[in-house]
């Protein structure tokens, strides 16, 4: 009885400490790691969000540039610091959904090692291909690429990337062979379809808008669910279940309180709908979105669960 009485004490007193730490957070300045170099997109949302939520808790928030190896390096510094809730990451679909199921051996588990805050922006990209191509639609290209196998190229930002697996998966999906040609970065990609060297590309609305607009380049879809960029055409309205998305989304390390977690969630919530930082975002690119930790937790299971299977059933090999 006095073993158990003890052991109730002891709870009681480690939850009153639980609640009251998260009472006073933040009392100290909070690191956000951003797993890509500054300059990206994936460095200013970080900066944007870090200025909201430092802005809106009275504590600074500052970003932490670890660039490196598709944001695994990032993401392993997150995962591996002290869960007090004064190390946040942010996380998008390379290091915690495709990195996982491409056989790299990693030193953390995209489901185990974080707890989910919340996602923060999606956005898509953009399939174009070079004005000398005779195609008007996703419909022509198809046709196209099913009477060339093995002639047609796509240019992507590099080896397992988003628009890398974008291309793979229209192969898979619409069973055509279309080359996948990797460069370091969507200018390069750009470079190359716009000469010529490659037939076509998937490129963030930044990289290839300007060319689009200029007449340089020829925009056939979006790879979201929903018309967005010019009314685009999706993928999906060809190939009903075809999405890819850039996504970006605050984790924490595990065993942070479910009291802080549940605070940053509502700060960052309160942030995405104020319509100054959502502005902010749109001109980013990115649609401006902010879920539960529950909903992004299941929302990395799915995206790590289908690039797993597209990546196996395409047999890309990482390098």
């Amino acid at each position: 009885m006095k073993l158990k009485s003890f052991a109730t004490c002891i709870a009681l007193t480690l939850a009153s400490f639980t609640v009251a730490f998260a009472q006073t957070y933040p009392s100290k300045t909070i690191r956000l790691v951003s797993p890509y170099p500054p300059g990206g997109g994936t460095d200013a949302t970080a900066r944007i969000i870090a200025k909201a939520l430092g802005d809106q808790m009275g504590q600074q928030v500052v970003v932490d540039s670890r660039g490196g190896a598709s944001g695994r390096i990032g993401t392993e510094i997150a995962a591996n610091s002290p869960p007090d809730g004064y190390t946040l990451v942010l996380g998008n679909v390379a290091p915690l959904a495709i990195l996982p199921g491409a056989g790299i051996k990693l030193t953390y588990d995209p489901i185990n090692s974080f707890n989910p805050v919340s996602l923060l922006a999606k956005s898509d990209y953009v399939l174009t291909v070079h004005p000398s191509l005779p195609v008007r639609s996703v419909k022509d290209l198809l046709e196209l690429a099913k009477l060339k196998p093995d002639q047609m190229t796509y240019a992507s930002s590099g080896n397992l990337g988003g628009p890398h697996l974008a291309g793979e998966l229209i192969n898979l999906m619409a069973k055509v062979k279309i080359l996948h040609i990797p460069y370091k970065g969507n200018g390069p990609a750009a470079v190359a379809l716009l000469t010529g060297e490659s037939t076509m590309m998937f490129g963030s609305g930044p990289s290839v808008v300007p060319h689009i607009n200029a007449g340089k380049m020829r925009a056939l879809a979006t790879t979201g669910l929903k018309r967005s960029l010019m009314n685009l055409p999706t993928m999906s309205e060809l190939l009903p279940g075809y999405e890819v998305t850039q996504w970006y989304g605050i984790l924490v390390p595990a065993g942070v309180p479910k009291e802080i977690i549940d605070r940053l969630n509502k700060e960052i919530v309160q942030a995405i709908a104020d319509p100054t930082i959502a502005g902010y975002l749109v001109k980013l690119g990115t649609a401006p979105v902010s879920t539960s930790p529950a909903e992004f937790a299941a929302f990395i299971k799915s995206e790590g669960d289908k690039w797993g299977k597209v990546i196996k059933a395409a047999g890309i090999k990482a390098n």
